[in-house]
């Protein structure tokens, strides 16, 4: 399958964002993705990750969540970054929100059909999509936060869920999962919380070992969850659109 990609730049509370846009070439409407970026930022694995939801078919948009379509290589660089969203998520929702926005506005996107998925940082992103009521119909986080930055009403998530989790996750405490059950089960969610026995923070990402072994982080790509995770996400997908 041939796909076509392009920058595309949109605006978010003044702030100029630059995402990366990638369709399948001569398709009718298809669905559009939201691909929400790791703390590192729009870096080529996110590209590639865009370009893999393209070829499935669907449109879709890798985010920027920074300005500038920045991306860094650092942790001393990330985390600063992702906490400027984190610490004032009204803003942070704009720029989810714009991004949304810039893709329904892409020739060839259907805007009923429409779902986000996110790594790491992405992964708490694209579940606060889930939580605020943003018109998706599935939302898919790997390796993501699970804590929430908005309290959701029973019956207000409309979005269908999927949780792809690694066991041996060292970032993601098990009372942040007991209370994600406690609130998707009382907000009435239609969720599924998978979880990858010997996986770590990362399993997603190729670049997670060098990542862990560079920066001394417990990070690691994992095959089989990976594989396993992206065939989930496949299989949600074929049965909302």
């Amino acid at each position: 399958m041939t796909i076509q990609t392009h920058t595309l730049p949109y605006s978010a509370g003044g702030i100029d964002m630059v995402g990366y846009f990638a369709q399948a070439s001569d398709t009718p409407p298809s669905p559009g993705v939201l691909v929400l970026p790791e703390w590192w930022g729009l870096n080529d694995y996110i590209r590639r990750r865009t370009e893999d939801i393209a070829r499935l078919g669907y449109s879709a948009l890798g985010v920027d969540l920074y300005g500038a379509g920045k991306a860094v290589g650092h942790p001393d660089e990330a985390g600063p970054l992702m906490n400027e969203v984190l610490e004032n998520m009204e803003a942070g929702t704009l720029r989810l929100q714009a991004a949304l926005a810039a893709l329904i506005d892409q020739p060839g996107v259907d805007p009923s059909r429409l779902a986000a998925i996110g790594f790491c940082f992405g992964g708490a992103m694209a579940l606060h999509l889930a939580r605020i009521g943003t018109g998706l119909s599935g939302v898919v986080s790997f390796h993501g936060a699970l804590d929430s930055f908005h309290e959701p009403t029973p019956g207000s998530i409309k979005a269908r869920i999927l949780v792809c989790h690694g066991d041996a996750d060292e970032f993601i405490p098990k009372e942040s999962i007991q209370v994600f059950h406690s609130e998707m089960k009382s907000a009435g969610a239609d969720y599924e919380f998978i979880s990858y026995p010997g996986a770590l923070h990362g399993f997603t990402s190729p670049e997670a070992d060098e990542n862990g072994r560079k920066y001394g982080l417990p990070l690691a790509y994992n095959e089989s969850a990976d594989k396993e995770s992206w065939q989930a996400m496949i299989r949600l997908f074929t049965e909302l659109f």
